[in-house]
C-alpha cells in the first residue's frame, strides 16, 4: 500500500490540509499513521476523497455522504437516494431553463414595456404557477 503525507493528499485532491483534518474528525476518511506531526494516508483515501466531492457536487451533506461510505471503504449506496436526487436535479435544470429564457426574453423583447407583452405575461404566470406548486428558483451557493 502506497502512503501519502498529508500535503501530498492535499495536493492530489485539491483541498485544504484542514478540510482532511476535518474530514478525519467526522469519520469520512481515516489516516494510517504518522510521520512526525504529519498525518499518513493511504492511497485509497484519494478514491474516497473523489466519492466524497461527487456526493457534495450531487448535493448531498456530508452526514448523508458518511451514510453512503461503508466502514469498510466500500460505498454503501441507497440507490432509491440517488433516483430522488438525480429528479431532483432534473427540476433544477427546468427551474433553471424557464429562468434562462425569461432573463433572455427581459433582455431582448421589443415591446414597449415587459407588461405589455403577451410571451412575458405567459413566464410571469408560469413563474406564479411553480411558485405556488412550492417549487423555488434556485438558490445561488456562490
Amino acid at each position: 500500500m502506497k502512503i501519502l503525507d498529508i500535503g501530498a493528499v492535499a495536493k492530489q485532491a485539491q483541498i485544504p490540509p484542514s478540510t482532511l483534518r476535518y474530514y478525519e474528525e467526522i469519520g469520512l476518511i481515516s489516516s494510517v499513521g504518522r510521520h512526525g506531526l504529519r498525518r499518513q494516508f493511504g492511497h485509497e483515501t484519494l478514491i474516497r476523497l473523489a466519492l466524497i466531492a461527487l456526493g457534495r457536487t450531487a448535493g448531498f451533506t456530508l452526514t448523508e455522504i458518511a451514510g453512503m461510505l461503508g466502514k469498510d471503504g466500500r460505498p454503501a449506496i441507497a440507490r432509491a437516494d440517488i433516483t430522488a436526487r438525480a429528479d431532483a436535479i432534473d427540476r433544477q435544470i427546468a427551474d433553471l431553463r424557464a429562468l434562462r429564457n425569461a432573463l433572455r426574453h427581459v433582455a431582448d423583447c421589443p415591446a414597449p414595456s415587459h407588461l405589455e407583452c403577451p410571451s412575458f405575461q405567459r413566464l410571469l404566470q408560469a413563474a406564479r404557477h411553480r411558485a405556488a406548486s412550492g417549487r423555488q428558483a434556485p438558490k445561488s451557493t456562490g
